[in-house]
C-alpha cells in the first residue's frame, strides 16, 4: 500500500546570510525549482510552495507548481506551512512533510522515509538524523545536535555539541546532526503553532523545543541515505554548482 502524504515547501526570499538564494541559478534551474522536482520523485499526494514574494510566487507558477501566497509575517518556516494546512482541506490525521526550500540536494528517499516513520509512530511529529564524523561540526553552533532515547525518541536538540563526554571533551562519537525536515499530523500542527515560544526555544533559537518542553514526543531515526548541503551562504552555492558540474 503507497504512503499517504502532503508536502509543502516553505519559501521565503529574505535571508540573513544569502536573501533571494532559492532564485539562483543552479545549471539553468532555481535552487526552489531544485527542491521541488526532488520532493515530486517522492510521489506525495501534493506539493504546495508557500510564499509571500511575488517574484518567488511567480518562478514556481512559470515551472508548474501549486503556490500560494501566505502572510508576511510568519516567524517561522513552520507558520507558512501551518497557514496552507489551514487554508486547504487536509484531515487532522493527514501527514504534511516541511522541506526546506533551500535543499536543492534532497533526496525523495528522506522525505518518503520521515512520512514513513511518522505514519508508523504514535508521536505527532517525526524528524531524521545523521551521525556527525568531525569535530568541527560537533562544536559548530549552526549545526543542531540531537539526542534520543532508547526507541529513538529525541530527549533534546541543542547548538551545543551534547552529549558532553565528561572524561573526553574530543570524543563524539554519540552526536548526531539534526536533519531539518520533519513531518507532522495536521491537527498537530495547527495546535503547535498556537503556543507560546518557550523559554528553553528562545535561549536555543530552536522550535522544536517547544514541542518537548510540552511533554510531546519526536520521533528521530537516522537518515537512510548521508543528507547532502543545503543552500545557506555563497560558498555553499559555489560548492553546490560544483556538485551539479558533476552530474
Amino acid at each position: 500500500m503507497s504512503l499517504d502524504f502532503h508536502v509543502v515547501i516553505p519559501a521565503r526570499y529574505q535571508s540573513s546570510r544569502l536573501p533571494g538564494k532559492l532564485l539562483m541559478v543552479l545549471h539553468g534551474k532555481t535552487v526552489l525549482e531544485r527542491v521541488y522536482h526532488q520532493a515530486l520523485k517522492a510521489n506525495p499526494g501534493s506539493i504546495t510552495i508557500a510564499t509571500d514574494n511575488q517574484e518567488i510566487f511567480d518562478v514556481a507558477t512559470s515551472f508548474g507548481a501549486s503556490v500560494m501566497m501566505t502572510a508576511s509575517t510568519h516567524q517561522s518556516g513552520t507558520d507558512r506551512v501551518a497557514e496552507v494546512v489551514m487554508k486547504c482541506a487536509f484531515k487532522p490525521e493527514d501527514i504534511i512533510v516541511n522541506v526546506q526550500g533551500d535543499e536543492p540536494f534532497i533526496a525523495p528517499d528522506l522525505i518518503k522515509q520521515v512520512a514513513a516513520s511518522l505514519s508508523a509512530s504514535e508521536t505527532p511529529m517525526a524528524t531524521l538524523c545523521w551521525p556527525i564524523d568531525d569535530q568541527a561540526m560537533c562544536n559548530n553552533p549552526n549545526i543542531v545536535k540531537v539526542v534520543r532515547d532508547h526507541q529513538n525518541n529525541a530527549l533534546y536538540f541543542s547548538r551545543s555539541a551534547i552529549p558532553a563526554h565528561r572524561d573526553n571533551p574530543a570524543d563524539f562519537k554519540l552526536s548526531l546532526r539534526h536533519i531539518g525536515l520533519y513531518a507532522y499530523r495536521a491537527a498537530f500542527l495547527l495546535e503547535m503553532v498556537n503556543w507560546p515560544v518557550c523559554e528553553l526555544e528562545a535561549t536555543e533559537a530552536l522550535e522544536q523545543l517547544r514541542v518537548l518542553w510540552r511533554g510531546y514526543k519526536i520521533k528521530v531515526e537516522q537518515a537512510c541515505v548521508q543528507p547532502l548541503q543545503d543552500i545557506n551562504t555563497a560558498e555553499d552555492l559555489a560548492y553546490a554548482r560544483k556538485l551539479h558540474a558533476l552530474d
